[in-house]
Formats: structure tokens, C-alpha cells, sequence
């Protein structure tokens, strides 16, 4: 496998942290593939491993099993002009 010739940070997908991967080591394969700069590697490209991981890692749900990708955005209602305004043109003080 291919070692880090940079310190590197990326974020773990599942626990959402910061993962300090330094210059030398060799990384876990989930972590290879969330290395995208070619120069942080030894001979200037990812590992194989790390490519076909990252396709396989590719997901647009959230955790909860459902495809946020398909939802309808969320529709805004007109405000209406507030009461005081009609009545204000109408000449009533309210009194």
C-alpha cells in the first residue's frame, strides 16, 4: 500500500470527526480514499484500493436509511399585510 509523504486530515464518514493521518504511515484503506490530493502520496497517485473504495462510499443519505435527494423543497405561503395597515388607510383609529 502507498504511504503519505504530508500530514493529512480528513473526516471520518461515520463518526463525522477529524482523523490526523500522518507522513509515513501507510493508511487504512477507508481512510486512503478520502485522500483526493496526489501529491500527499508517495509516488504522486492514490492507491488502487482507495479508488474502487470511494465509489463504493458514495451515498446521499444521511444515516436514516432514507434518500434525502428526492425531497420537494418546501413551499413558502404569501404574508398577508398586517390588520393595522388597512385600518390606518381607512382613516379608523381604532377606538
Amino acid at each position: 500500500m502507498a504511504r503519505l509523504v504530508t500530514d493529512v486530515h480528513v473526516k471520518d464518514p461515520k463518526t463525522r470527526l477529524m482523523v490526523h493521518l500522518r507522513a509515513g504511515e501507510e493508511p487504512a484503506p477507508e481512510y486512503a480514499a478520502l485522500v483526493k490530493n496526489p501529491d500527499a502520496w508517495e509516488d504522486g497517485k492514490p492507491p488502487a484500493a482507495a479508488k474502487t473504495a470511494d465509489t463504493s462510499t458514495t451515498s446521499s443519505t444521511d444515516g436514516d436509511g432514507e434518500d434525502d435527494g428526492d425531497k420537494p423543497a418546501a413551499k413558502r405561503t404569501a404574508k398577508r399585510p398586517a390588520r393595522g395597515r388597512n385600518a390606518a388607510g381607512e382613516g379608523a383609529s381604532g377606538d
